[in-house]
Protein backbone atom coordinates (compact mmCIF):
# COMPACT_ATOMS: atom_id res chain seq x y z
CA UNK A 1 0.00 0.00 0.00
CA UNK A 2 2.83 2.28 0.64
CA UNK A 3 3.80 1.68 -2.90
CA UNK A 4 0.37 2.56 -4.11
CA UNK A 5 0.46 5.72 -2.14
CA UNK A 6 3.88 6.41 -3.39
CA UNK A 7 2.75 5.78 -6.98
CA UNK A 8 -0.29 7.88 -6.41
CA UNK A 9 1.79 10.74 -5.01
CA UNK A 10 4.17 10.43 -7.92
CA UNK A 11 1.27 10.39 -10.35
CA UNK A 12 -0.28 13.46 -8.69
CA UNK A 13 3.06 15.19 -8.76
CA UNK A 14 3.56 14.33 -12.43
CA UNK A 15 0.10 15.54 -13.33
CA UNK A 16 0.62 18.69 -11.23
CA UNK A 17 3.94 19.31 -12.89
CA UNK A 18 2.46 18.66 -16.34
CA UNK A 19 -0.44 20.94 -15.52
CA UNK A 20 1.90 23.62 -14.20
CA UNK A 21 4.17 23.23 -17.22
CA UNK A 22 1.17 23.50 -19.54
CA UNK A 23 -0.04 26.61 -17.70
CA UNK A 24 3.46 28.06 -17.82
CA UNK A 25 3.67 27.32 -21.54
CA UNK A 26 0.28 28.98 -22.12
CA UNK A 27 1.31 31.98 -20.03
CA UNK A 28 4.59 32.17 -21.98
CA UNK A 29 2.74 31.99 -25.34
CA UNK A 30 0.29 34.63 -24.21
CA UNK A 31 3.15 36.85 -23.02
CA UNK A 32 5.00 36.34 -26.32
CA UNK A 33 1.82 37.11 -28.27
CA UNK A 34 1.23 40.28 -26.24
CA UNK A 35 4.88 41.29 -26.60
CA UNK A 36 4.67 40.70 -30.36
CA UNK A 37 1.50 42.83 -30.63
CA UNK A 38 3.09 45.59 -28.46
CA UNK A 39 6.19 45.56 -30.69
CA UNK A 40 4.06 45.71 -33.87
CA UNK A 41 2.00 48.55 -32.41
CA UNK A 42 5.20 50.40 -31.40
CA UNK A 43 6.62 49.88 -34.91
CA UNK A 44 3.41 51.25 -36.48
CA UNK A 45 3.49 54.27 -34.16
CA UNK A 46 7.18 54.84 -34.95
CA UNK A 47 6.47 54.63 -38.70
CA UNK A 48 3.62 57.14 -38.34
CA UNK A 49 5.87 59.46 -36.33
CA UNK A 50 8.57 59.15 -39.02
CA UNK A 51 6.05 59.85 -41.81
CA UNK A 52 4.74 62.92 -39.97
CA UNK A 53 8.29 64.08 -39.28
CA UNK A 54 9.16 63.71 -42.99
CA UNK A 55 6.02 65.62 -43.99
CA UNK A 56 6.77 68.35 -41.43
CA UNK A 57 10.39 68.46 -42.58
CA UNK A 58 9.28 68.75 -46.21
CA UNK A 59 6.83 71.53 -45.35
CA UNK A 60 9.48 73.34 -43.33
CA UNK A 61 11.95 73.00 -46.20
CA UNK A 62 9.41 74.32 -48.73
CA UNK A 63 8.46 77.16 -46.40
CA UNK A 64 12.11 78.02 -45.80
CA UNK A 65 12.85 77.98 -49.54
CA UNK A 66 9.83 80.20 -50.22
CA UNK A 67 10.99 82.62 -47.51
CA UNK A 68 14.54 82.61 -48.91
CA UNK A 69 13.21 83.27 -52.43
CA UNK A 70 11.07 86.12 -51.15
CA UNK A 71 13.97 87.54 -49.15
CA UNK A 72 16.28 87.37 -52.19
CA UNK A 73 13.64 89.12 -54.34
CA UNK A 74 13.25 91.80 -51.65
CA UNK A 75 17.02 92.27 -51.46
CA UNK A 76 17.27 92.57 -55.25
CA UNK A 77 14.41 95.06 -55.40
CA UNK A 78 15.93 97.08 -52.56
CA UNK A 79 19.35 96.94 -54.23
CA UNK A 80 17.87 97.99 -57.57
CA UNK A 81 16.07 100.88 -55.87
CA UNK A 82 19.26 101.98 -54.08
CA UNK A 83 21.25 101.74 -57.31
CA UNK A 84 18.63 103.82 -59.14
CA UNK A 85 18.75 106.46 -56.38
CA UNK A 86 22.54 106.47 -56.57
CA UNK A 87 22.42 106.68 -60.38
CA UNK A 88 20.06 109.67 -60.17
CA UNK A 89 22.38 111.38 -57.67
CA UNK A 90 25.37 110.80 -59.94
CA UNK A 91 23.50 112.11 -62.98
CA UNK A 92 22.26 115.21 -61.12
CA UNK A 93 25.77 115.87 -59.77
CA UNK A 94 27.24 115.57 -63.25
CA UNK A 95 24.46 117.76 -64.70
CA UNK A 96 25.28 120.43 -62.09
CA UNK A 97 28.92 120.35 -63.20
CA UNK A 98 28.02 120.50 -66.90
CA UNK A 99 25.35 123.19 -66.47
CA UNK A 100 27.62 125.87 -65.05
CA UNK A 101 26.62 129.54 -65.38
CA UNK A 102 29.02 129.97 -68.31
CA UNK A 103 27.61 126.96 -70.13
CA UNK A 104 24.05 128.15 -69.45
CA UNK A 105 24.88 131.53 -70.98
CA UNK A 106 26.02 129.87 -74.21
CA UNK A 107 23.09 127.46 -74.39
CA UNK A 108 20.45 130.09 -73.60
CA UNK A 109 21.98 132.63 -75.98
CA UNK A 110 21.91 130.02 -78.76
CA UNK A 111 18.23 129.31 -78.02
CA UNK A 112 16.93 132.87 -77.69
CA UNK A 113 18.90 134.72 -80.39
CA UNK A 114 16.99 133.24 -83.36
CA UNK A 115 13.67 133.50 -81.51
CA UNK A 116 14.32 137.13 -80.56
CA UNK A 117 15.15 138.08 -84.12
CA UNK A 118 11.97 136.56 -85.59
CA UNK A 119 9.34 136.86 -82.86
CA UNK A 120 8.13 139.68 -80.70
CA UNK A 121 6.63 137.47 -77.97
CA UNK A 122 8.13 137.67 -74.50
CA UNK A 123 10.50 134.86 -73.60
CA UNK A 124 10.73 133.77 -69.97
CA UNK A 125 13.80 131.97 -68.70
CA UNK A 126 13.76 130.56 -65.19
CA UNK A 127 17.04 129.60 -63.55
CA UNK A 128 18.39 128.90 -60.08
CA UNK A 129 18.78 131.82 -57.70
CA UNK A 130 22.60 131.64 -57.74
CA UNK A 131 22.74 131.71 -61.60
CA UNK A 132 20.27 134.60 -62.01
CA UNK A 133 22.65 137.53 -61.36
CA UNK A 134 25.39 136.11 -63.57
CA UNK A 135 22.92 135.62 -66.42
CA UNK A 136 21.43 139.12 -66.01
CA UNK A 137 24.90 140.70 -66.31
CA UNK A 138 25.79 138.51 -69.26
CA UNK A 139 22.59 139.20 -71.20
CA UNK A 140 22.63 142.90 -70.40
CA UNK A 141 26.06 143.18 -72.00
CA UNK A 142 25.45 140.73 -74.84
CA UNK A 143 21.94 141.37 -76.11
CA UNK A 144 20.46 144.29 -77.91
CA UNK A 145 17.73 146.45 -76.36
CA UNK A 146 15.16 144.67 -78.50
CA UNK A 147 16.06 141.26 -77.07
CA UNK A 148 16.32 142.63 -73.52
CA UNK A 149 12.78 144.01 -73.76
CA UNK A 150 11.46 140.62 -74.91
CA UNK A 151 13.43 138.56 -72.39
CA UNK A 152 12.37 137.99 -68.78
CA UNK A 153 14.89 136.34 -66.46
CA UNK A 154 13.62 135.00 -63.16
CA UNK A 155 14.67 132.49 -60.52
CA UNK A 156 13.01 129.55 -58.84
CA UNK A 157 13.90 127.76 -55.62
CA UNK A 158 12.92 124.50 -57.34
CA UNK A 159 15.81 124.75 -59.78
CA UNK A 160 19.30 123.91 -58.57
CA UNK A 161 20.92 123.87 -62.02
CA UNK A 162 19.83 124.26 -65.62
CA UNK A 163 16.91 126.33 -66.82
CA UNK A 164 13.31 126.38 -68.03
CA UNK A 165 12.55 128.40 -71.15
CA UNK A 166 9.18 129.60 -72.40
CA UNK A 167 8.56 131.39 -75.70
CA UNK A 168 4.95 132.31 -74.84
CA UNK A 169 5.03 134.09 -71.44
CA UNK A 170 5.09 130.83 -69.41
CA UNK A 171 2.00 129.30 -71.04
CA UNK A 172 4.19 126.39 -72.08
CA UNK A 173 7.84 125.68 -71.51
CA UNK A 174 10.83 123.47 -72.24
CA UNK A 175 12.49 122.02 -69.15
CA UNK A 176 16.30 121.80 -69.22
CA UNK A 177 16.79 121.63 -65.46
CA UNK A 178 19.24 119.20 -63.91
CA UNK A 179 16.35 117.08 -62.62
CA UNK A 180 14.58 116.91 -66.00
CA UNK A 181 17.81 116.08 -67.83
CA UNK A 182 18.71 113.50 -65.17
CA UNK A 183 15.29 111.88 -65.58
CA UNK A 184 15.72 111.82 -69.36
CA UNK A 185 19.22 110.34 -69.11
CA UNK A 186 18.00 107.92 -66.42
CA UNK A 187 15.28 106.56 -68.72
CA UNK A 188 18.05 105.71 -71.16
CA UNK A 189 20.45 104.24 -68.57
CA UNK A 190 18.01 102.35 -66.32
CA UNK A 191 17.12 99.63 -68.87
CA UNK A 192 20.85 99.02 -69.43
CA UNK A 193 21.36 98.90 -65.67
CA UNK A 194 18.44 96.46 -65.36
CA UNK A 195 20.12 94.16 -67.90
CA UNK A 196 23.34 94.29 -65.91
CA UNK A 197 21.50 93.46 -62.68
Amino acid sequence: MTENIKDLIEKIQEEGIKSAEEKARLIEQEALSKAKSIIEEAKAKAENILKEAKIDSSRTKESTLALLNQASRDVLLSLRKEINVLLNKIIVTEMNKVLSAEELQNIIFTLIKPAGEHESKDMVITVSEHDLEKLKRYFHNKLSDFLQRNLVLKSSEDISAGFVISYDKDKSHFDFTDKALAEYIGTYLKPKLKDIL
